[in-house]
């Protein structure tokens, strides 16, 4: 598979825009989420036993990590996001259907097996980094997790928000309760995919955020192929004689 060279751009202005909407959407629907949480830090129903997926049923989250101040104004801004967030993804998957970009993205059948090499690699027990695209198969996996991760927020904060119209998904999903289980799981799955993909961007390639705000990119020199980069390793750019 062919990389960008030297000056060209490794990302579309949609799909860097979007990039960026996404992320300030995410934290804020987390934390407006977390607010919400907090006006009743518990799943099962009042009166019933405690709910058993869950072990710190009654404990609120952090202040620090909620935003609205209240129930209120943390529903505010959960709705306002919510409406950024939809369509900013519609936007984003019409991109990546339109221009094939999803090939980049979605784990192949044998995938299983570039990922295993990819994990031997960053745990030393591979020296030369494999041969990858513009993704490498553990990127794939992460990516198409959060999309998946996403549809499961969409679904469910639908089902919590209109149970009574929507009464079939809220029952297809196990009922008010299981619901918001549901929703908050999938925040949490999905924030923690952030956390490893920022750290992990930040560590082996630092020069993917460049490349995700101008578009240009340098795969013969910055990409964690060509540098042989582990993470925390290896960061400086490969010298091109």
């Amino acid at each position: 598979m062919s990389t960008p060279s030297a000056g060209a751009a490794r990302h579309h202005p949609i799909a860097r825009v979007t990039h960026w909407v996404s992320a300030v959407a995410v934290l804020v629907m987390a934390a407006s989420g977390l607010r919400i949480f907090n006006a009743y830090p518990a799943f099962a129903p009042k009166g019933l036993p405690a709910f058993a997926w869950w072990p710190w049923e009654g404990t609120p989250v952090p202040a620090w990590l909620t935003l609205g101040g209240w129930l209120g104004g943390a529903r505010h801004w959960h709705f306002a996001m919510m409406w950024v967030l939809v369509l900013n993804a519609l936007v984003y998957l019409v991109h990546l259907y339109h221009r094939g970009r999803w090939r980049t993205l979605v784990p192949r059948v044998n995938a299983w097996r570039d990922a295993i090499e990819m994990a031997r690699y960053y745990l030393y027990l591979r020296r030369d980094h494999p041969v990858q695209g513009k993704h490498n198969a553990l990127q794939q996996v992460a990516y198409t997790s959060m999309l998946l991760c996403g549809a499961v927020l969409v679904l469910s904060g639908l089902a919590i928000w209109k149970p009574v119209t929507l009464g079939w998904l809220t029952r297809l999903l196990g009922g008010y309760a299981l619901a918001r289980w549901w929703h908050f799981s999938a925040m949490l799955a999905l924030g923690l995919l952030v956390v490893v993909h920022v750290v992990m961007v930040l560590s082996v390639d630092p020069y993917a955020l460049r490349a995700m705000t101008t578009g240009k990119y340098d795969a013969e020199r910055w990409s964690p192929e060509a540098r042989n980069a582990r993470p925390f390793s290896r960061w400086f750019p490969r010298k091109v004689t």
